[in-house]
């Protein structure tokens, strides 16, 4: 399933932002980056509901595999996850994430991405 329009990010400015201001948190497979959320440029791509929620980004690249089949599969595990943990996540701060996928050959393993994107949140701290 994927993620709500009030969860996803959307826009170059937002990603703009979020390059020039996030922080970055790196693992084996892939790289977090955390930056507090700026509701003005929601505001600028007539955005209509700039709620302080979470907003995520999953971004994986055709290094990844070439196969799109395989990328929206490891896009829809992810986001599966967030959606079931989302109770976990911290509420108090609006975040925004942008998840970047390292390339490698790791679309077989399920459990060893899950693992990490866990760890990646709890060191990002967006999860208690």
């Amino acid at each position: 399933m994927a993620l709500p329009k009030d969860m996803r990010l959307r826009g170059y400015r937002t990603f703009n932002y979020i390059h020039k201001n996030s922080i970055t948190y790196y693992g084996k497979l892939m790289t977090f980056k955390v930056v507090v959320s700026n509701p003005e440029i929601l505001t600028s791509h007539k955005i209509k509901n700039t709620s302080n929620n979470l907003r995520v980004a999953i971004a994986i690249s055709k290094k990844v595999s070439k196969k799109a089949v395989d990328r929206n599969k490891i896009r829809r595990i992810l986001q599966e996850w967030l959606l079931k943990n989302i109770q976990k996540i911290n509420n108090h701060k609006p975040y925004w994430l942008l998840v970047n996928l390292k390339f490698g050959d790791f679309c077989n393993d399920n459990n060893r991405l899950l693992e990490e994107f866990q760890n990646l949140m709890f060191k990002s701290r967006l999860i208690k």
